[in-house]
């Protein structure tokens, strides 16, 4: 049986599985809600078993943490002035990676996945079932929020225990990481919704996502630290949501005197909710307005 008849049959399980009865069952046909909730599992197992995502979406962020502790470790610990606390370099890049987890996990995975399964005819198929958008939604947004806490677990994991980076330990902390977290993985997932319709088809998604996302994650102050950045390169960066998501997490992770490292000098959670916020509305108009079983110029 080929990828795309053994997705398509994997949905009509996953309703049948819902329902309770056969193809001609007379229990009650289960809701948007619950057919999505259903097909959670089915994406998450989907997403594990394909090894280039898991790789460059799962683990980057890891990788890129150790690589960036193990090649500048050796410049010392960083400081944003003469009398603030100093910290690791591996402290210092955590929260960037935790915000870059965010976006490939919710921009790049999904913009890529969804515009592969229209190219090779599985979106087609799933047209033909009883699937509605919404719990197609509904089953992608459940497989973001699932890896991206995976993610950042591992990664939290990781720093405290193979890079010996200290963790907060004031409750305020982990609640700006909550908030920052579960409104990023919103943005980023309905944004990837909403990227997916740019590429013609599924063999250039990655060539037309991935040097999107790499741009980002430069201006963004996830490689490089973003007061050194000119000043142009700040403001081009403050139009999109991993700058914020960044900035959330740093307030999140770092100790407050780095808060002078930022654009204005201040942490700015309230903006940083404004302007997540505001993404995505932007991508759930324009997931809502571009998605399709079938492309139109196909």
């Amino acid at each position: 049986m080929s990828t795309i008849e053994t997705t398509a049959a994997g949905s009509r399980r996953d309703i049948r599985a819902v329902d309770g009865g056969g193809p001609r069952g007379t229990a009650k046909r289960p809701g948007r809600p619950a057919v999505g909730a259903a097909r959670i599992g089915h994406e998450v197992r989907g997403y594990f078993r394909s090894a280039d995502t898991v790789f460059f979406t799962f683990l980057f962020p890891l990788i890129m943490l150790g690589i960036f502790t193990a090649a500048f470790s050796s410049a010392g610990e960083i400081q944003p002035g003469p009398d603030a606390e100093a910290i690791s370099v591996g402290a210092y890049y955590l929260p960037g990676m935790l915000a870059a987890g965010l976006l490939l996990s919710g921009v790049q995975n999904l913009a890529v996945d969804i515009a592969t399964e229209r190219s090779d005819g599985t979106l087609k198929r799933l047209g033909g079932t009883p699937l509605s958008p919404v719990s197609y939604f509904i089953g992608k947004l459940g497989q973001v929020f699932v890896t991206g806490a995976l993610q950042a677990a591992l990664l939290l994991l990781a720093a405290g225990t193979v890079f010996g980076i200290a963790l907060p330990t004031e409750p305020e902390a982990w609640l700006t990481f909550a908030w920052v977290f579960v409104l990023g993985i919103t943005t980023s997932a309905l944004l990837g919704i909403a990227l997916s319709a740019l590429p013609r088809s599924g063999k250039s998604a990655s060539a037309v996502v991935v040097p999107i996302m790499l741009v980002l994650q430069f201006i963004s102050g996830v490689y490089l630290q973003f007061s050194a950045l000119p000043e142009w390169m700040q403001n081009l960066a403050s139009l999109f949501p991993l700058k914020w998501m960044a900035q959330g997490m740093r307030a999140a992770f770092l100790p407050d005197d780095f808060a002078v490292l930022e654009q204005h000098e201040s942490w700015d959670l309230g903006w940083v909710a404004v302007a997540l916020a505001a993404w995505l509305v932007v991508g759930l108009v324009a997931s809502r307005l571009t998605f399709r079983w079938i492309r139109r110029d196909a």
